[in-house]
């Protein structure tokens, strides 16, 4: 042993055995939601994280990056500021924006419109207070994605806070957030408002938020809940740059080339104004049957001047969910089933001009796009004994289209895509307290969107067609004492038809199936309670690490003369390791520490063109102040304390190698955040 490895074994000796015993809930027995399906952690079948209050602790005001990226197995993109991409256990191939392929709910209700488009960006990250993140198909109970599917929880208990924050690049935000029960009513209201110039040219964000919500428990177990979501979201787009471009100013916004102009000049943007609204209701019919149903509608619009054309795009969505339950528990039985519906209504009117310097300008296409999806599911969860555990479901999947050109020309069709069955069943064994492994296997299916039906080159592609595989995978979890919790699992994913992203010469995009891809992968979990310490200087001290290790591959591949069988997926870096370190130094001072280490990424499919590996390290300083009854949080967050040049997201296959959107260089947050 050498004095290096000796001096730590007798600091982490004494350390363990300095500390104070940790009443805190265990780590495997946190619950999960389950969308209304509660279950313990351990005891839970599916691949699930869960984002407590002290990840999204971690996010700066604009994001929810910082959280999301200490997840195995997930991956959030920044290209600009307010332009992300979430990738779980998969790629964003099919993303140059946007959240696709996920299945995204917020409280009751359906974020994701019908053609399976998500504007996670709208969420502004101070609304949630809580995520779970599913990885792989959930098609029983979350509906066709082959992706995974994030639930969003806000405020379930009163509370009574405001703050805000400046920094680097112009940055200040504003939130307001009220949660109070009031005899049978428990209402929220949450107000936002945020701003900041950015770091490179054309990038500067605009974004205001109001979210009410309120659940009338009129009767012991019946309430009715409704939500209004109103959000104005504006930001300029720079566009990606060449490695050349990028080393010579890191900063510039794409500049013209080849007779193009440039995103400066062109004031590309995109400007969403979203309203969603909905009521959902729940009942006890009796003592074992209850009922769920929801609907919803949202209204979209939609501006985004480019750099070949201004598109106006108009957006009506609806969307009903509806299931029946029931729930009967024996001396060693219990027993849960589910059968219900969910479906949506998406009428989309698109309509695109030239681009006159961020001012329509004469017309180039207008053309009307309606999406009709739905799912029928039966699920059951079964505990026996309190050891054995399934999950077992069966969805029908359907989905359609009707594409109408309106300008130059007058045409139109339809498109209806073959119904699937899709099948999951899960199973957890508990060897002992603290113990779990568990085994899973399902199909996943996602239909193309309404994005990619009818992509930025103003074309429909009627010829698409959804992508689908089979997944399967083991895990386990485990605790130590009252110590430390590990998680390890493995997975395999075949996925036939995948969609990929394409460009034209103009920068436009346009996507196609391309061959199957082989996705596996292990994902590991590290986590440590809260050790109390005796030490009046260094109070406590905890811990995370997680780990993705990826081998993921394009199968049967061929792209016109070009054979990219064998090579790796676009967009998909084989290692990330991340680390989370909390202290608390003088009972007081908070030190969040983390790091967020990505290996190299093939940035087309060729794999000619590679990124570099890049490590990103955070620090967050916290110090609550007493105030009466109120409580006042003071915070410095330094972002990417190393200074190190790296790009939080890249332009795969991009025309004219365009890959690189540079992020941000170190940068301060400073924040006051007061709880009454």
């Amino acid at each position: 042993m050498t004095r290096l490895s000796a001096f730590f074994f007798i600091l982490t000796v004494s350390f363990f055995f300095s500390q104070k015993k940790d009443t805190a809930v265990l780590i495997s027995e946190v619950k999960i939601d389950a969308y209304k399906k509660p279950v313990l952690f351990m005891t839970s079948t599916k691949s699930v994280a869960v984002v407590s209050e002290n990840l999204l602790g971690q996010n700066p005001p604009e994001r929810l990056l910082e959280a999301v990226n200490q997840i195995a197995g997930a991956r959030m993109e920044e290209r600009s500021p307010a332009s992300y991409r979430i990738s779980i256990r998969g790629s964003t191939l099919r993303s140059p924006f946007g959240v696709r392929n996920i299945k995204v709910y917020l409280d009751d209700f359906i974020l994701s419109d019908a053609s399976g488009n998500t504007y996670f960006n709208i969420i502004s990250p101070k609304l949630i207070n809580r995520m779970e993140i599913y990885k792989g198909p959930e098609s029983g109970d979350y509906g066709a994605v082959t992706g995974g599917t994030v639930l969003l929880q806000t405020r379930r208990t009163d509370h009574l806070s405001a703050g805000v924050e400046i920094g680097s690049y112009g940055t200040f935000e504003q939130h307001l957030d009220v949660a109070r029960q009031e005899g049978k009513n428990f209402f929220e209201l949450f107000q936002n408002y945020y701003q900041t110039d950015s770091y490179r040219e054309q990038s500067a964000v605009k974004r205001q938020q109001i979210y009410v919500k309120d659940r009338f428990t009129y009767a012991p177990r019946a309430s009715l809940n409704a939500i209004l979501l109103l959000s104005d979201l504006d930001y300029e787009t720079p566009g990606g740059l060449t490695l050349n471009q990028m080393e010579s100013d890191r900063k510039q916004a794409r500049p013209s080339a080849g007779g193009f102009p440039g995103a400066k000049e062109q004031h590309a943007g995109i400007r969403n104004k979203m309203i969603l609204a909905g009521i959902s209701h729940e009942t006890a019919i009796s003592s074992y049957f209850s009922h769920f149903l929801l609907v919803q509608g949202s209204y979209v619009d939609f501006k985004n001047p480019f750099i070949t054309n201004f598109e106006n795009r108009f957006e009506r969505n609806f969307a009903v969910r509806t299931h029946f339950n029931f729930e009967k528990n024996w001396n060693s039985i219990s027993l849960a089933l589910r059968v219900g519906f969910e479906g949506g209504n998406q009428n989309i009117l698109v309509k695109n001009y030239n681009n006159n310097k961020g001012i329509p300008g004469s017309p180039q296409n207008f053309d009307q796009l309606k999406n009709k999806s739905g799912f029928y599911f039966l699920s059951q969860k079964l505990n026996f004994n309190k050891k054995l555990f399934t999950d077992i479901s069966i969805g029908l999947n359907s989905n359609s289209y009707e594409w109408e050109r309106m300008y130059p020309v007058s045409e139109e069709g339809r498109v209806k895509f073959k119904e699937q069955w899709l099948p999951n069943f899960g199973v957890t064994y508990l060897l002992g307290k603290g113990f779990s492994i568990r085994g899973k296997i399902g199909k996943g299916n996602s239909a193309p969107t309404s994005e990619e039906i009818r992509s930025s080159n103003q074309e429909f592609n009627v010829n698409l067609v959804p992508e689908y595989g089979w997944n399967k995978e083991v895990g386990i979890r485990k605790q130590f004492g009252n110590i430390i919790f590990i998680e390890g699992s493995y997975f395999d994913f075949r996925m036939k038809d995948a969609i990929v992203r394409r460009q034209n010469e103009s920068g436009q995009e346009y996507f196609a199936n391309q061959g199957n891809i082989t996705q596996k992968g292990v994902e590991v979990l590290l986590e440590s309670k809260n050790f109390h310490l005796k030490n009046e200087i260094f109070s406590s001290f905890k811990f995370r690490f997680s780990g993705s290790f990826y081998d993921f591959k394009f199968r049967n591949y061929q792209q016109l003369e070009n054979d990219f069988s064998g090579n790796e997926v676009t967009g998909v870096p084989d290692t990330t390791v991340n680390s989370l370190f909390n202290f608390v130094f003088f009972k007081k001072l908070s030190v969040d520490y983390s790091h967020y280490y990505i290996s190299k990424i093939p940035l087309n499919d060729a794999n000619s063109v590679w990124s570099k590996p890049s490590l990103i390290s955070n620090i967050r300083l916290g110090f609550p102040i007493q105030i009466d009854g109120a409580k006042l949080n003071v915070h410095l967050q330094i972002q990417n304390l190393y200074n190190t040049d790296y790009v939080a997201g890249f332009d795969i296959n991009a025309f004219g190698s365009r890959f690189y959107n540079p992020a941000a260089k170190r940068n301060f947050i400073f924040g006051a955040h007061v709880e009454f």
